[in-house]
C-alpha cells in the first residue's frame, strides 16, 4: 500500500510538473499569436491597453468595454469596425484582461474601481461627451461609470447587462481559480489544457440559440484568456460581482443620464427577467430592447439594432430626434 501510494504521489507531481510546463509553453505562445494592436496608456499607476478608431464628426465618443473572458478583439469584432464609420470610438482591455496591467490594490475586481480607471484613461485622451458601451459583466461597469461620471455622458448602452444579484452562484471553476492559494496552482497547471478541450464548446454555449461567427475564438482572441494571470483576474472579477451588485442595484433609481438596455430573450448566461427586466423598473430614463430568439451575445445576433440605439443616444443629446425601428 505504502508503495503504491508513492507510485500515485509521484505520478500526479509529475503529471503536475509536466501541466505546469505545459502551460508555461501556451502562454508564451498565445501571446506571441496575439500581440497587442492598439496603445498603451497609464492610469493611476495602471497601464491600459486600447485601440483607437474612426474619428471625431462632432458627436460623442463611443467607448466599448468587453465581458468576462474576453479583450477588445471581441468588441472590435462585433461593433468596432462598423460603429468606426460614424464614430470616434475607443475599446478597452479591462484592468488584467489582453494587454493591459492587473491593477493593485483589494478593490481591483471591482466595477466602480475598473470604471474609474478606464474614466481617468479617457481623461487622458482627452475624450469629451462620451457613450459607455459594455457588455455582460461590463453592463455593471458602465452602470457604475452613470452613477459616478454622469456630468460627461450623454448615454449608457449596456448588452445583456448583469446587474443584480442572481440565485445559484457561479461555476466551480470560478471560485477554485479566486483562491488565493488553491487557485494559483489550478491556474498554474491544469487549467490551460482543461480549458483547451472546453472553449469551443464555452463559446457555443454562450452564443446559443445562435452560433458563433466563423473562426470566432481565434478571431477574438479568446485564448489570451488563458494565461494564468489573466484567468485569475477573470476569476477574482466574477466571484466578487454577485456582492457588487447586491450593493449598486440599491442606487439604480439616483442615475441621471439616458439608459438602453439590448438583451437577448433566451438569453440563458444573464437572464433577463432577473437583470434587463429590473434594471428596466428601477432606472428613472431607461429603454430595454428586447431581441426574441436573441441569446446573450445581442452585438453579434443583431448588431445594427446596437448601432441604431447608440444612435439613438447620440442624436437626443444633440437634440435631433431618431424615429422607431
Amino acid at each position: 500500500m505504502t508503495r503504491l501510494m508513492l507510485f500515485l504521489s509521484l505520478l500526479i507531481v509529475c503529471g503536475l510538473v509536466g501541466s505546469a510546463a505545459y502551460t508555461r509553453y501556451r502562454s508564451s505562445d498565445v501571446a506571441d499569436r496575439f500581440p497587442p494592436i492598439g496603445s498603451f496608456v497609464e492610469a493611476r499607476g495602471t497601464r491600459l491597453h486600447y485601440l483607437e478608431q474612426g474619428r471625431e464628426r462632432g458627436g460623442p465618443t463611443v467607448v466599448l468595454v468587453h465581458g468576462a473572458s474576453s479583450n477588445l478583439l471581441d468588441m472590435r469584432l462585433a461593433l468596432g469596425e462598423r460603429l468606426a464609420e460614424r464614430y470616434r470610438v475607443i475599446l478597452f482591455d479591462r484592468p488584467g484582461f489582453g494587454w493591459s496591467d492587473e491593477p493593485t490594490g483589494t478593490n481591483a475586481t471591482s466595477p466602480r474601481a475598473q470604471a474609474d480607471l478606464i474614466h481617468e484613461a479617457l481623461d487622458r485622451l482627452k475624450v469629451g461627451r462620451r457613450i459607455m458601451v459594455g457588455h455582460s459583466w461590463a453592463g455593471a461597469l458602465v452602470l457604475a461609470y452613470a452613477l459616478d461620471h454622469p456630468e460627461v455622458l450623454d448615454g449608457v448602452v449596456a448588452l445583456a447587462p448583469v446587474s443584480h444579484p442572481w440565485p445559484g452562484g457561479i461555476s466551480w471553476y470560478y471560485s477554485l481559480t479566486a483562491a488565493p492559494i488553491a487557485g494559483v496552482l489550478f491556474a498554474g497547471t491544469v487549467m490551460v489544457p482543461m480549458a483547451e478541450t472546453l472553449i469551443a464548446a464555452a463559446a457555443d454555449g454562450v452564443f446559443g440559440p445562435q452560433a458563433p461567427p466563423s473562426d470566432y475564438v481565434r478571431k477574438a482572441g479568446i485564448p489570451l484568456i488563458l494565461r494564468p494571470h489573466s484567468f485569475r483576474r477573470n476569476a477574482r472579477d466574477v466571484a466578487a460581482l454577485y456582492d457588487f451588485v447586491v450593493r449598486q442595484s440599491r442606487h439604480y433609481g439616483e442615475i441621471v443620464v439616458p439608459v438602453t438596455i439590448v438583451a437577448g430573450a433566451d438569453d440563458t448566461t444573464v437572464l433577463p427577467s432577473i437583470h434587463s427586466e429590473a434594471l428596466k423598473r428601477e432606472v428613472p430614463d431607461v429603454r430595454l430592447v428586447m431581441l426574441e430568439g436573441v441569446g446573450h451575445m445581442p452585438q453579434y445576433a443583431r448588431p445594427e439594432v446596437v448601432i441604431a440605439e447608440i444612435d439613438r443616444l447620440a442624436d437626443r443629446a444633440a437634440g435631433r430626434q431618431t424615429p422607431s425601428l
